[in-house]
């Protein structure tokens, strides 16, 4: 803390100062430990941590927790994050889970990469949400990206993934990145044909991601984004919200030529399964084909879920959500 005194300050007798690498004193270490153990959320009771949202009436996923890590109410919403028996560390927000270490690769890829590759040649990226940092650790993967934006609206998300999910977290230390707290609505208003690909990893519309899918958000999207540009957001479960995405999609339809829904599955998301809506500037666009080829050797290596046969089968979806899309798109105004 600083101190706008200008009188002289005594001196401190010195202090003996803790190499880094040494460890805490056994003292040290058991307040820690305590202060972890005294942490509570209404979420977690008798050892298992429960979904509460009214997004999904009448179910509730839940997992064994072994430590609660953090607890804060930010200047947005509730933020927990603790060490499960079985996914590792969780983030939750508004007592819903939003990232596990076990399967968060599924939805990071898979929201990065089938904008990434429909595009011919994506070099500037905008993320809108994703605070926890993983859809940049997968954007800054593709060899065309020159820079990626991330805009956040709670800065305790970063702040939180950087300490509790760093593999995560890693995608800031990119020297591709440059992140923005503040809202992505107001982020947004005076972009005009700056990005090619932009990424919404918003969490469901509820609180403050709400305005995230509205008609206006997607209007701001269509204006920021460059003539062939491509945006992709996080698209709800067909089993859950079918209504939903295909008011989702009849309003994107309107906004931009060209509009797709794809899904893939994450077990620790409603039902198993979170979809993704894609728009393009380009009429008649096919998402579905990857524009940018390689081989399965650097599949191997570069990703642990995405690859090109997954993508193409991401955008095969059961005969009733098929239905659903198919009328929401060529609906008639």
């Amino acid at each position: 803390m600083s101190s706008s005194s200008s009188a002289p300050v005594p001196a401190s007798p010195a202090k003996a100062v803790r190499p880094r690498d040494e460890p805490a004193s056994p003292a040290a270490a058991a307040a820690t430990k305590k202060a972890k153990a005294d942490l509570a959320h209404p979420n977690i009771k008798d050892g298992w941590f429960r979904e509460t949202t009214a997004m999904w009436p009448g179910q509730a996923m839940s997992l064994q927790v072994e430590e609660i890590l953090h607890v804060e109410r930010s200047q947005y919403q509730d933020v927990l994050v603790f060490r499960s028996a079985t996914y590792g560390n969780v983030l939750v927000l508004d007592g819903v889970i939003q990232v596990t270490e076990r399967d968060e690769c599924a939805y990071q890829e898979m929201i990065a990469m089938l904008p990434l590759n429909a595009h011919p040649n994506p070099k500037k990226v905008l993320v809108v949400g994703g605070g926890d940092g993983g859809v940049l650790r997968e954007v800054v993967k593709h060899p065309s990206v020159e820079s990626v934006t991330l805009c956040e609206i709670d800065e305790a998300v970063p702040r939180v993934s950087k300490l509790y999910l760093p593999k995560l977290a890693a995608g800031f230390d990119h020297p591709k990145v440059t992140v923005h707290i503040g809202d992505g609505f107001e982020f947004l208003k005076d972009k005009q044909g700056v990005y090619d690909v932009i990424i919404t990893d918003s969490s469901d519309p509820v609180g403050p991601a709400e305005a995230l899918f509205q008609d206006s958000f997607f209007s701001l999207l269509h204006t920021a984004l460059t003539p062939n540009g491509i945006m992709c957001s996080q698209g709800e479960c067909y089993w859950l919200h079918l209504q939903l995405i295909a008011d989702v999609l009849t309003t994107t339809r309107t906004i931009f030529p060209s509009t797709a829904y794809a899904t893939v599955s994450i077990p620790t998301y409603p039902c198993g399964t979170i979809g993704f809506i894609l728009s393009s500037k380009e009429a008649n666009k096919d998402f579905g084909n990857p524009i940018h080829a390689i081989s399965a050797a650097e599949e191997n290596e570069l990703y642990r879920f995405y690859n090109a046969d997954l993508h193409k089968a991401a955008f095969q979806v059961p005969t009733f959500v098929r239905k659903a899309i198919e009328g929401a798109i060529n609906k008639k105004e």
